[in-house]
């Protein structure tokens, strides 16, 4: 069983999780790092709005920022944002397209469901 300490955090990471702005900012940042207008016009949001996501997801850990003057560039924290977003969108294709455990079907799905609007 884990501690309280580490449900608490998993809990914490499944909420901030829990908005497709915030799916879609992560799977963009999975692809390489970028600015806050690039993800903006990506998500479609404004980059206030986008700003305010990369904000919570930061101090989560689940992001990273790196500033180069006046501009800051984001990027995925590590390999364990990555897996956890390929799991939930793994997941989100099983569902939506009714596939059954151990049934064929292409692994690298997550990739176009991402890409879904």
């Amino acid at each position: 069983m884990p501690n309280d300490e580490e449900v608490q955090l998993a809990a914490d990471a499944f909420r901030l999780l829990a908005d497709s702005n915030r799916i879609k900012i992560l799977w963009a940042l999975l692809q390489g790092e970028t600015s806050v207008n690039c993800l903006a016009e990506l998500v479609d949001a404004s980059a206030s709005s986008v700003s305010q996501h990369l904000a919570k997801l930061r101090l989560a850990g689940l992001v990273t920022v790196r500033r180069e003057g006046t501009f800051a560039y984001y990027a995925a924290a590590d390999a364990h944002v990555r897996r956890l977003l390929d799991e939930a969108l793994f997941h989100a294709d099983h569902t939506a397209n009714e596939i059954a455990d151990g049934q064929p079907h292409d692994h690298r799905r997550p990739a176009t469901v991402g890409a879904r609007t």
